[in-house]
C-alpha cells in the first residue's frame, strides 16, 4: 500500500513538474531574450522596454510561492475549472518559474562573445537570424544547465504546493506523514524527492555535455522525440 501511494504521488509530481517546465519556458524564454537584446549596445536597443521588463520580472520573483499560488487561484479556476489537484497547480507553478527562466536565459545569452554577433551582423544577418542561429546555439549548454536548475526548483515548488491541495509527494508527506504521524511515509517521500532530484540533475548534466559534441539539429530532433514521449506518458499517467 505504501509503495502504491509513493508511486502514485511520484507520478503526480512528475506530471506537474513536466508541464510546468514546458509552460514556464514558453512564458519565460521570450522575456529572457528580450532582456538581452533590448539592452543598451545590443542588437535591438530599447532601454525603456528593458526597464519595464526588469520591473515585471523582479516583481514576479519577489512573491513567495505559496502566496503567489493563492493569488492565482482565480486564474487556475478560469483555465482548468478548479483550484485543487495537480492540474490546477500547473498554472501557478508555470507563472512562478517563468521569471527564473527569463533570468536564466538572460544569464546564458550574456555569456556569448560580442564578436560573434558583430560578425553575423556585418554579414547581413537580421535580428532573428542572430538570435536563433548564433546566440541560442552558442549558449545551448548554459541554457540546458539553467533549465535543469529550473526543473529541480519546480520539484521543490510542487512539494510546497502539496500543502494546499496540489497533490504529489508534498501532499503525501504532509497529509499522511505529518498530520497522521506516519513518519515512515514522510521519510519515504523525502527520499523519493532526493532521488528524483539526483536523477534530474544527472540527466541535465548529460544533456548539457552532449550538446557540446553532437550535431545541433540531431540533438534538437532527439530531444523533441523525448519530450513528445514524456507528454504522451504524462497524459496516460493522469487520465488512464
Amino acid at each position: 500500500m505504501v509503495f502504491n501511494m509513493i508511486l502514485s504521488s511520484t507520478l503526480e509530481t512528475l506530471y506537474m513538474v513536466f508541464f510546468s517546465t514546458i509552460f514556464s519556458l514558453i512564458l519565460g524564454f521570450p522575456f529572457g531574450i528580450l532582456l538581452v537584446i533590448t539592452k543598451t549596445g545590443n542588437i535591438m536597443e530599447k532601454p525603456k522596454l528593458n526597464q519595464i521588463l526588469e520591473i515585471i520580472i523582479n516583481t514576479l520573483r519577489s512573491f513567495p510561492f505559496i502566496i503567489l499560488m493563492i493569488c492565482l487561484f482565480p486564474l487556475s479556476r478560469i483555465i482548468v475549472g478548479t483550484t485543487i489537484g495537480s492540474t490546477a497547480a500547473i498554472v501557478p507553478l508555470s507563472i512562478s518559474a517563468a521569471p527564473f527562466v527569463a533570468r536564466m536565459v538572460e544569464g546564458a545569452l550574456n555569456e556569448i562573445d560580442k564578436g560573434l554577433i558583430e560578425a553575423a551582423s556585418s554579414m547581413g544577418a537580421n535580428n532573428l537570424t542572430i538570435i536563433f542561429k548564433v546566440m541560442i546555439p552558442e549558449t545551448l549548454p548554459h541554457i540546458i544547465h539553467g533549465i535543469t536548475i529550473t526543473v529541480i526548483s519546480l520539484v521543490g515548488f510542487s512539494a510546497m504546493a502539496g500543502s494546499i491541495g496540489a497533490g504529489g509527494l508534498g501532499d503525501l508527506a504532509i497529509r499522511f506523514g505529518y498530520q497522521r504521524f506516519k513518519t515512515d511515509i514522510m521519510l519515504y517521500s523525502v527520499i523519493t524527492i532526493i532521488v528524483l532530484v539526483q536523477i534530474l540533475q544527472s540527466f541535465g548534466n548529460y544533456l548539457s555535455k552532449k550538446s557540446l559534441t553532437i550535431n545541433r539539429k540531431r540533438f534538437i530532433f532527439y530531444s523533441s522525440l523525448v519530450f513528445l514521449f514524456i507528454i504522451i506518458l504524462s497524459f496516460l499517467i493522469k487520465f488512464l
